[in-house]
Protein backbone atom coordinates (compact mmCIF):
# COMPACT_ATOMS: atom_id res chain seq x y z
CA UNK A 1 0.00 0.00 0.00
CA UNK A 2 1.32 3.46 -0.68
CA UNK A 3 1.94 5.82 2.61
CA UNK A 4 -0.23 8.75 2.04
CA UNK A 5 1.35 12.33 3.61
CA UNK A 6 -1.85 14.46 3.85
CA UNK A 7 -0.91 18.02 4.19
CA UNK A 8 -2.58 19.99 6.40
CA UNK A 9 -2.33 23.69 8.28
CA UNK A 10 -0.63 26.23 7.02
CA UNK A 11 -0.08 29.93 7.79
CA UNK A 12 -3.32 31.87 7.03
CA UNK A 13 -6.22 31.95 8.96
CA UNK A 14 -7.92 28.99 7.14
CA UNK A 15 -5.72 26.78 9.58
CA UNK A 16 -8.63 25.44 11.17
CA UNK A 17 -10.65 24.81 7.88
CA UNK A 18 -7.50 23.14 6.34
CA UNK A 19 -7.53 20.54 9.43
CA UNK A 20 -11.46 20.38 8.82
CA UNK A 21 -10.40 18.97 4.98
CA UNK A 22 -7.78 16.63 6.35
CA UNK A 23 -10.10 14.77 8.73
CA UNK A 24 -12.36 14.18 5.57
CA UNK A 25 -9.84 13.39 3.74
CA UNK A 26 -8.15 10.79 6.00
CA UNK A 27 -11.85 9.43 6.81
CA UNK A 28 -12.48 8.73 3.04
CA UNK A 29 -9.22 7.60 2.02
CA UNK A 30 -9.57 3.89 0.77
CA UNK A 31 -7.63 1.85 3.20
CA UNK A 32 -7.33 -1.17 1.07
CA UNK A 33 -4.94 1.04 -1.37
CA UNK A 34 -3.72 3.30 1.22
CA UNK A 35 -1.98 4.08 4.25
CA UNK A 36 -3.33 8.12 5.39
CA UNK A 37 -0.83 9.81 8.00
CA UNK A 38 -1.96 13.59 8.66
CA UNK A 39 0.76 16.13 8.88
CA UNK A 40 0.21 19.40 10.14
CA UNK A 41 2.60 22.26 8.99
CA UNK A 42 2.77 25.76 10.72
CA UNK A 43 5.52 28.49 10.67
CA UNK A 44 7.35 25.82 8.77
CA UNK A 45 7.11 23.38 11.50
CA UNK A 46 6.29 19.64 10.37
CA UNK A 47 4.47 16.75 12.64
CA UNK A 48 3.04 13.87 11.80
CA UNK A 49 0.17 12.53 13.46
CA UNK A 50 0.73 9.06 15.20
CA UNK A 51 -2.26 7.32 16.65
CA UNK A 52 -3.45 10.57 18.14
CA UNK A 53 0.10 12.10 18.80
CA UNK A 54 1.84 13.68 16.87
CA UNK A 55 5.69 13.50 16.51
CA UNK A 56 8.24 15.63 14.57
CA UNK A 57 8.42 14.86 10.72
CA UNK A 58 11.58 14.72 8.83
CA UNK A 59 10.70 17.17 5.80
CA UNK A 60 14.00 17.02 4.20
CA UNK A 61 14.15 13.14 3.75
CA UNK A 62 9.79 13.12 3.73
CA UNK A 63 10.14 10.14 6.14
CA UNK A 64 9.30 9.64 9.80
CA UNK A 65 10.54 6.48 12.25
CA UNK A 66 7.17 5.06 13.77
CA UNK A 67 8.61 1.80 16.42
CA UNK A 68 11.79 1.84 14.70
CA UNK A 69 10.53 1.60 11.79
CA UNK A 70 11.36 4.12 8.95
CA UNK A 71 8.52 5.06 6.95
CA UNK A 72 8.42 6.95 3.77
CA UNK A 73 6.32 9.13 1.58
CA UNK A 74 5.86 9.58 -1.99
CA UNK A 75 2.54 11.12 -2.39
CA UNK A 76 0.59 14.25 -0.58
CA UNK A 77 -2.51 14.55 -0.80
CA UNK A 78 -2.89 18.43 -0.28
CA UNK A 79 -4.89 19.66 2.26
CA UNK A 80 -4.02 23.02 2.62
CA UNK A 81 -6.36 26.06 2.34
CA UNK A 82 -3.81 29.13 1.70
CA UNK A 83 -0.18 29.65 2.17
CA UNK A 84 1.96 27.76 1.44
CA UNK A 85 0.26 25.57 -0.34
CA UNK A 86 -2.11 28.29 -2.53
CA UNK A 87 0.24 30.14 -3.46
CA UNK A 88 2.79 27.53 -4.80
CA UNK A 89 5.74 27.89 -2.05
CA UNK A 90 5.11 24.32 -0.38
CA UNK A 91 5.06 22.58 -4.09
CA UNK A 92 8.42 23.93 -4.94
CA UNK A 93 9.52 21.96 -1.84
CA UNK A 94 8.00 18.77 -2.89
CA UNK A 95 9.18 19.21 -6.87
CA UNK A 96 12.55 19.10 -5.09
CA UNK A 97 11.96 16.27 -3.32
CA UNK A 98 10.23 14.58 -6.01
CA UNK A 99 7.05 14.17 -4.24
CA UNK A 100 4.08 13.64 -6.29
CA UNK A 101 1.02 16.36 -4.98
CA UNK A 102 -3.01 16.34 -6.06
CA UNK A 103 -3.22 20.06 -6.85
CA UNK A 104 -1.66 22.40 -9.20
CA UNK A 105 1.70 23.23 -9.65
CA UNK A 106 3.50 25.82 -8.15
CA UNK A 107 3.64 28.57 -11.05
CA UNK A 108 -0.17 27.89 -11.10
CA UNK A 109 -0.76 28.15 -7.66
CA UNK A 110 1.06 31.75 -7.49
CA UNK A 111 -1.05 32.54 -10.60
CA UNK A 112 -4.40 31.91 -9.42
CA UNK A 113 -3.58 32.87 -5.40
CA UNK A 114 -2.46 36.09 -6.70
CA UNK A 115 -6.37 37.03 -7.66
CA UNK A 116 -5.78 40.48 -9.58
CA UNK A 117 -3.09 38.71 -11.95
CA UNK A 118 -5.50 35.76 -12.48
CA UNK A 119 -8.13 38.22 -13.42
CA UNK A 120 -6.12 39.84 -15.91
CA UNK A 121 -5.80 36.21 -17.46
CA UNK A 122 -9.02 35.93 -17.47
CA UNK A 123 -10.11 38.54 -18.88
CA UNK A 124 -7.35 38.19 -21.69
CA UNK A 125 -8.72 34.68 -22.17
CA UNK A 126 -11.81 36.43 -23.09
CA UNK A 127 -14.24 35.55 -20.22
CA UNK A 128 -15.88 38.25 -17.88
CA UNK A 129 -14.83 39.67 -14.70
CA UNK A 130 -15.55 42.82 -12.25
CA UNK A 131 -13.86 46.08 -13.09
CA UNK A 132 -11.46 46.74 -10.41
CA UNK A 133 -8.72 48.44 -8.94
CA UNK A 134 -5.30 47.09 -7.69
CA UNK A 135 -4.31 49.11 -4.20
CA UNK A 136 -0.44 48.30 -2.43
CA UNK A 137 0.11 49.67 0.67
CA UNK A 138 1.81 53.26 1.15
CA UNK A 139 0.69 54.23 -2.12
CA UNK A 140 -1.96 56.97 -2.72
CA UNK A 141 -5.11 56.48 -3.92
CA UNK A 142 -7.83 59.01 -5.36
CA UNK A 143 -11.01 57.54 -3.39
CA UNK A 144 -13.55 59.75 -5.40
CA UNK A 145 -12.17 58.47 -9.11
CA UNK A 146 -12.79 54.37 -8.01
CA UNK A 147 -15.86 55.28 -6.50
CA UNK A 148 -17.06 57.19 -9.59
CA UNK A 149 -15.77 54.34 -11.82
CA UNK A 150 -17.01 51.63 -10.00
CA UNK A 151 -19.84 52.92 -8.33
CA UNK A 152 -21.57 51.94 -4.80
CA UNK A 153 -21.50 49.86 -3.44
CA UNK A 154 -17.91 47.98 -4.57
CA UNK A 155 -15.85 45.24 -2.54
CA UNK A 156 -12.68 46.19 -0.86
CA UNK A 157 -10.66 42.43 -0.48
CA UNK A 158 -6.98 41.62 -0.15
CA UNK A 159 -5.31 40.16 -2.85
CA UNK A 160 -4.33 37.21 -1.65
CA UNK A 161 -6.89 35.48 0.83
CA UNK A 162 -9.13 32.93 1.28
CA UNK A 163 -12.21 32.15 2.65
CA UNK A 164 -13.45 35.68 1.73
CA UNK A 165 -11.26 36.98 5.26
CA UNK A 166 -11.30 41.00 5.51
CA UNK A 167 -13.37 41.47 2.74
CA UNK A 168 -15.58 44.39 2.80
CA UNK A 169 -18.77 45.60 1.07
CA UNK A 170 -18.96 49.31 0.99
CA UNK A 171 -22.12 51.21 0.78
CA UNK A 172 -21.12 54.55 1.53
CA UNK A 173 -18.19 56.38 0.65
CA UNK A 174 -16.95 57.25 3.86
CA UNK A 175 -16.46 53.55 4.60
CA UNK A 176 -14.16 52.81 1.47
CA UNK A 177 -10.71 53.89 3.71
CA UNK A 178 -11.90 51.43 6.76
CA UNK A 179 -12.53 48.92 4.29
CA UNK A 180 -9.47 49.44 2.87
CA UNK A 181 -6.93 49.32 6.09
CA UNK A 182 -9.48 46.51 6.77
CA UNK A 183 -8.35 44.59 3.95
CA UNK A 184 -4.81 45.31 4.64
CA UNK A 185 -4.57 43.24 7.83
CA UNK A 186 -4.38 40.56 5.33
CA UNK A 187 -2.51 41.78 2.38
CA UNK A 188 0.00 44.29 1.69
CA UNK A 189 -2.25 44.71 -1.72
CA UNK A 190 -5.91 45.36 -1.92
CA UNK A 191 -8.44 44.87 -4.30
CA UNK A 192 -11.70 47.49 -5.14
CA UNK A 193 -14.08 46.07 -7.06
CA UNK A 194 -17.45 46.76 -8.72
CA UNK A 195 -20.56 45.05 -7.10
CA UNK A 196 -22.50 42.57 -9.49
CA UNK A 197 -26.24 41.78 -8.69
CA UNK A 198 -26.93 38.75 -9.74
CA UNK A 199 -27.25 34.73 -8.01
CA UNK A 200 -23.66 33.46 -6.61
CA UNK A 201 -22.85 29.88 -7.60
CA UNK A 202 -20.17 27.46 -7.84
CA UNK A 203 -19.05 24.35 -9.95
CA UNK A 204 -16.38 22.20 -9.01
CA UNK A 205 -14.01 20.78 -11.81
CA UNK A 206 -11.62 17.66 -11.85
CA UNK A 207 -10.19 15.21 -14.09
CA UNK A 208 -10.91 11.76 -14.28
CA UNK A 209 -9.79 9.32 -17.22
CA UNK A 210 -8.29 11.85 -18.61
CA UNK A 211 -11.61 14.14 -19.53
CA UNK A 212 -12.32 17.28 -17.58
CA UNK A 213 -15.46 16.72 -15.47
CA UNK A 214 -17.28 19.25 -13.88
CA UNK A 215 -19.76 18.61 -10.77
CA UNK A 216 -22.82 19.98 -9.97
CA UNK A 217 -23.29 23.43 -9.64
CA UNK A 218 -23.72 25.19 -6.14
CA UNK A 219 -26.40 27.79 -5.92
CA UNK A 220 -25.07 30.20 -2.79
CA UNK A 221 -27.64 32.55 -0.68
CA UNK A 222 -26.30 34.32 2.03
CA UNK A 223 -27.69 36.11 5.15
CA UNK A 224 -25.37 38.90 5.00
CA UNK A 225 -24.61 41.44 2.34
CA UNK A 226 -22.63 38.81 0.73
CA UNK A 227 -20.87 35.20 1.09
CA UNK A 228 -18.66 36.50 3.85
CA UNK A 229 -16.32 34.44 6.53
CA UNK A 230 -19.55 34.39 8.44
CA UNK A 231 -21.86 33.09 6.57
CA UNK A 232 -19.53 30.39 5.10
CA UNK A 233 -18.94 29.03 8.33
CA UNK A 234 -21.04 30.13 10.71
CA UNK A 235 -24.46 28.50 9.33
CA UNK A 236 -25.52 31.67 8.01
CA UNK A 237 -25.97 30.79 4.18
CA UNK A 238 -28.05 28.54 2.56
CA UNK A 239 -26.60 26.36 -0.42
CA UNK A 240 -28.74 24.44 -3.20
CA UNK A 241 -26.86 21.77 -5.24
CA UNK A 242 -27.66 21.65 -7.90
CA UNK A 243 -28.33 25.21 -8.56
CA UNK A 244 -32.06 26.46 -9.43
CA UNK A 245 -30.50 28.25 -12.57
CA UNK A 246 -31.24 28.01 -16.48
CA UNK A 247 -30.38 25.25 -18.65
CA UNK A 248 -28.86 27.24 -20.42
CA UNK A 249 -26.94 28.73 -17.34
CA UNK A 250 -26.15 25.90 -16.39
CA UNK A 251 -24.45 24.73 -19.57
CA UNK A 252 -22.32 28.27 -20.02
CA UNK A 253 -20.88 27.59 -16.35
CA UNK A 254 -19.73 24.31 -17.05
CA UNK A 255 -18.54 24.80 -20.42
CA UNK A 256 -16.72 27.92 -19.37
CA UNK A 257 -15.46 26.09 -16.34
CA UNK A 258 -13.95 23.34 -18.20
CA UNK A 259 -11.97 25.71 -20.57
CA UNK A 260 -10.57 27.67 -17.88
CA UNK A 261 -9.58 23.88 -16.17
CA UNK A 262 -7.45 23.82 -19.31
CA UNK A 263 -6.71 26.57 -20.45
CA UNK A 264 -4.88 27.87 -16.97
CA UNK A 265 -3.41 24.39 -16.57
CA UNK A 266 -5.15 23.59 -13.29
CA UNK A 267 -5.02 20.02 -11.73
CA UNK A 268 -7.10 18.17 -9.14
CA UNK A 269 -10.12 19.05 -7.64
CA UNK A 270 -10.72 22.72 -8.53
CA UNK A 271 -13.64 25.08 -7.98
CA UNK A 272 -14.58 28.09 -10.13
CA UNK A 273 -17.19 30.66 -8.50
CA UNK A 274 -19.38 33.16 -10.30
CA UNK A 275 -21.95 35.32 -10.27
CA UNK A 276 -24.72 35.60 -12.72
CA UNK A 277 -26.43 38.74 -13.88
CA UNK A 278 -28.96 38.33 -16.41
CA UNK A 279 -28.28 35.55 -17.65
CA UNK A 280 -24.47 36.41 -17.94
CA UNK A 281 -21.43 34.48 -15.70
CA UNK A 282 -19.21 36.50 -14.17
CA UNK A 283 -16.14 34.48 -12.93
CA UNK A 284 -15.34 35.88 -9.28
CA UNK A 285 -12.50 33.73 -7.82
CA UNK A 286 -10.74 30.40 -9.18
CA UNK A 287 -9.93 28.16 -6.03
CA UNK A 288 -7.20 25.28 -6.43
CA UNK A 289 -7.49 23.57 -2.84
CA UNK A 290 -11.06 24.32 -2.32
CA UNK A 291 -12.63 23.62 1.30
CA UNK A 292 -13.31 19.28 1.49
CA UNK A 293 -15.03 19.14 5.14
CA UNK A 294 -18.38 17.85 5.34
CA UNK A 295 -20.06 21.09 5.43
CA UNK A 296 -18.12 22.25 2.19
CA UNK A 297 -19.49 22.66 -1.76
CA UNK A 298 -17.15 19.98 -3.19
CA UNK A 299 -18.49 17.32 -1.16
CA UNK A 300 -21.70 18.15 -1.52
CA UNK A 301 -21.51 18.36 -5.28
CA UNK A 302 -19.45 15.34 -5.50
CA UNK A 303 -22.19 13.01 -3.56
CA UNK A 304 -24.77 14.89 -6.28
CA UNK A 305 -22.84 13.82 -9.26
CA UNK A 306 -23.15 10.31 -8.09
CA UNK A 307 -19.66 9.72 -6.93
CA UNK A 308 -18.51 8.53 -3.10
CA UNK A 309 -15.78 10.98 -1.49
CA UNK A 310 -13.68 7.59 -1.86
CA UNK A 311 -13.61 7.11 -5.76
CA UNK A 312 -12.94 10.99 -6.16
CA UNK A 313 -9.92 10.67 -3.45
CA UNK A 314 -8.39 7.50 -5.17
CA UNK A 315 -8.95 9.47 -9.06
CA UNK A 316 -6.85 12.96 -7.25
CA UNK A 317 -4.02 10.66 -6.07
CA UNK A 318 -4.13 8.36 -9.07
CA UNK A 319 -4.03 11.39 -11.79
Amino acid sequence: MKNIAIITGGDSKEYSISLKSAETVYKHLDRTKYNPFIIEIKNNNWRIKIKNRFQNFDQINFCTEIENILVQFKDVFMSIHGPPAENGELQKHLDDKKINYTCCNSNISDLTFDNFKSYQIIKDLGYNIAKSYIHSKNNSICTDEVINNLKLPIFVKPNQAGSSNGISMVKEKNGLKTAINEAFKHDDKVIIEEYIDGVEVSCGVLTINNKIITLPITEIISENDFFDYDAKYNNKSKEITPARITNKETNSIQKITKEVYEKLKLKGLCRIDYIIKIGKPYIIEINTIPGLSEQSMIPKQIKQAGYSLKEVFTICLEN
